[in-house]
């Protein structure tokens, strides 16, 4: 078993979808990023990579390169299950934390574990989505924009 820990935060922006976890949600503001911003794919997938020794998300995809350019990050998660499945490691599970004073998410939360999972290519109740806030404090409690962790457990092929 290896486990991987990410991280991920974006700032609003006006005229930008809001996604996360692979779900579009009713907002005012998106992300600003060079891809479509999805703070919770992003540190799921620097937990996969990470578990698997293999970097980060900027080494893979990073936001000097055109071709990531406003890409789905969804996208970017299959990319890097591929790399996994090539190594012959599978998602046993994974815990995330979305952080975010606004907008609500708890609506979202089960849409965004059977996106997960079907991406995951795991059962979706190994994908753990929570929401919390800051209650006022720092970036995300001003309503300046969402943060989210993610964990990661991989099982590895029997050797």
């Amino acid at each position: 078993m290896l486990i991987g820990q990410g991280f991920d935060a974006h700032r609003f922006a006006p005229d930008r979808p809001l996604v996360l976890g692979g779900v579009e949600i009713p907002h005012d503001q998106g992300m600003l990023a060079h891809s479509d911003g999805d703070v919770l794919i992003h540190a799921l997938c620097d937990a996969l990579l990470g578990a698997a020794g293999l970097g980060d998300i900027g080494r893979h995809f990073p936001d000097t390169d055109d071709a990531f350019a406003g890409i789905d990050s969804r996208i970017l998660l299959r990319r890097v299950m591929e790399s996994l499945a090539e190594r012959g490691l599978s998602v046993h599970n994974a815990d995330m934390t979305l952080i975010a004073q606004r907008p609500k998410l708890a609506p979202y939360i089960d849409p965004m574990r059977r996106v997960l999972a079907g991406d995951l290519g795991c059962d979706v109740q190994r994908v753990n989505v929570k929401a919390t806030t800051m209650e006022k404090m720092g970036f995300t409690g001003r309503g300046e924009g969402i943060a989210a962790s993610a964990s990661v457990l991989l099982s590895e092929p029997d050797v």
